[in-house]
């Protein structure tokens, strides 16, 4: 499975695969019960969870990068109701964040999608466009004809030179 197919949906709880996308919707895959549904686009939104940034207090990282410092930190991941301890362990992981605009559910979720995320075994790495733009070479696209319109003569009635 990998982390660019891995989705957020809105109103719905956990994350999903996305499997397919229509012009009405998207077909997922639950995480957590491997169960297969459509989403409808007019009652939900889908956040590729590439896609989603944190606040720091200098730039935007994204949400990737918090993964993998909540990877590599040896530290217990805390209890979700403890609200107290998930600042502690936020701000020992990523002390970065910007706490005033990082909400306490916020850092809930992440938490939550860590341990969706570890238990799928879902790798964790960006999708790398960049190497992708520079093994495409850029070739010129031939200039296209264009010829100019000839004006079309019109036939002239010839009149008879026949006097009766």
């Amino acid at each position: 499975m990998e982390y660019s197919k891995i989705v957020s949906v809105t109103g719905l709880p956990g994350l999903y695969e996305l499997l397919s996308s229509k012009t009405d919707g998207a077909i997922v895959r639950g995480l957590d019960d491997k169960a297969t549904k459509f989403i409808s686009s007019r009652q939900h939104n889908l956040s590729h969870l590439e896609s989603i940034e944190v606040y720091t207090v200098a730039d935007n990282v994204n949400l990737a990068d918090i993964f993998n410092a909540m990877g590599a930190n040896a530290a217990k991941l805390p209890d979700e109701k403890d609200a107290k301890a998930i600042k502690a362990y936020f701000e020992k992981v990523y002390p970065d964040l910007d706490f005033e605009r990082v909400y306490h559910s916020d850092m809930k979720k992440m938490i939550r999608w860590y341990n969706i995320l570890k238990e799928n075994g879902v790798e964790i790495k960006l999708t790398e466009y960049a190497d992708e733009e520079e093994t495409v070479e850029e070739t010129p696209a031939p200039e296209p004809v264009v010829e100019e319109a000839k004006p079309v003569k019109k036939a002239k009635a010839k009149k008879s030179d026949k006097a009766e």
